[in-house]
C-alpha cells in the first residue's frame, strides 16, 4: 500500500479573524478554512498535542471527550491512506512520528520557535529534527523538502506569524521568549523593558502585520504547492491565537480568553 506525503503546516501564533480576513489563494486551493481551538494557549503544550497526533478541536456538545479523542486518532486512516491505523495504534506512546514511523514514513520536523529545541521532548521518534537558523525561515524550509517515493511526514513549525510578525523590533519593547531569547529571560533589564507595553495604534498595526505575513506564508505554500505530488495531504493551522489588546490583554500564553484559543484549521489534497 502507497501511502500520502503528509505536510503539517503550524502558523505560530496565527489568529483565526487575522486568516480569514488574509488573502489566501494557494492554501484555498486545499480546502475550507474552519474555526477550531487550539488544546494549549501558548507553544509548548500545543505541539505536545500535535506530537500526539490531535488537532485543534471543534468544541463538539454532548459527546464524550474519549469519543472525540478515539475518532480524531483515526482520522490519521484518511490523512495517511493506510486503513489499519486505529487509536490503539497510538498505545502506549501516544506519538504520531513512531506511529508514522512504524508504517514506513520518514519523520522530519523543521520548527522556528527555540522553545521547540531537539532537546526538548517533542523531537522524540522523528527521524530529522531541525531547529532553523533564523526565526522566518519558512522558504528555507521549503528549500529543503523533497518528496521521493517513499513516504515523508514534514512538520514545520513557522515563525514568520509570531510576533515580531516579520517586523525589525525598531520602536518596539523587547519582549523575551518572544524573540527566542530565552536565555535573556532572568536578567533584571528585561522588566523594565517590557513594562514600555503598547499603544492602542501600535497593537492595530501589528494586527495588521499579522494579516501581512499570512499573506507572505500563502506565497511560500504555494511554491511548495507546486514541488509536491497529487498524494499529498496538507493540515495548516495554528498552535494557538494571539490577543492585541482586547479585555487588556496582548499576545499569549496565560492568557484565558477566546481569542487565544481561536485557530485556522484547513485540511486536505490540492484541488
Amino acid at each position: 500500500m502507497t501511502c500520502n506525503h503528509i505536510v503539517f503546516i503550524v502558523m505560530d501564533s496565527c489568529r483565526y479573524d487575522g486568516y480569514t480576513a488574509a488573502k489566501t489563494p494557494n492554501m484555498d486551493r486545499i480546502g475550507q478554512v474552519e474555526r477550531r481551538y487550539s488544546y494549549a494557549s501558548w507553544t509548548a503544550p500545543s505541539h505536545h498535542a500535535f506530537a500526539m497526533g490531535m488537532l485543534p478541536h471543534a468544541s463538539p456538545k454532548n459527546v464524550f471527550a474519549s469519543e472525540v479523542y478515539k475518532e480524531e486518532f483515526a482520522l490519521w486512516r484518511n490523512r495517511t491512506g493506510f486503513a489499519d491505523i486505529s487509536f490503539q495504534s497510538f498505545l502506549p506512546d501516544l506519538s504520531l512520528p513512531k506511529v508514522l514511523r512504524n508504517i514506513g514514513y520518514r519523520t522530519v520536523a523543521k520548527v522556528s520557535m527555540p522553545v521547540l529545541n531537539k532537546n526538548t521532548l517533542i523531537s522524540r521518534d522523528f527521524d530529522e529534527y531541525k531547529l532553523m537558523p533564523h526565526h522566518n525561515d519558512f522558504a528555507g524550509m521549503v528549500n529543503e523538502m523533497e518528496f521521493p517515493d517513499e513516504p515523508h511526514y514534514y512538520f514545520l513549525n513557522l515563525g514568520e506569524t509570531h510576533y515580531p510578525y516579520m517586523l525589525s523590533g525598531e520602536g518596539l519593547p523587547h519582549i523575551s521568549g518572544l524573540h527566542g531569547a530565552l536565555k535573556s529571560m532572568d536578567k533584571e533589564k528585561d522588566a523594565a523593558v517590557e513594562e514600555q507595553g503598547f499603544s492602542e495604534g501600535q497593537m492595530r498595526m501589528l494586527q495588521l502585520q499579522q494579516i501581512k505575513c499570512i499573506e507572505y506564508v500563502d506565497g511560500l505554500v504555494g511554491r511548495l504547492m507546486d514541488m509536491t505530488p497529487p498524494n499529498t495531504h496538507f493540515i495548516i493551522t495554528a498552535d494557538h491565537g494571539e490577543l492585541f489588546g482586547e479585555d487588556g490583554y496582548f499576545g499569549h500564553g496565560p492568557v484565558m480568553h477566546e481569542k487565544c484559543f481561536e485557530v485556522p484549521f484547513i485540511e486536505g489534497r490540492l484541488a
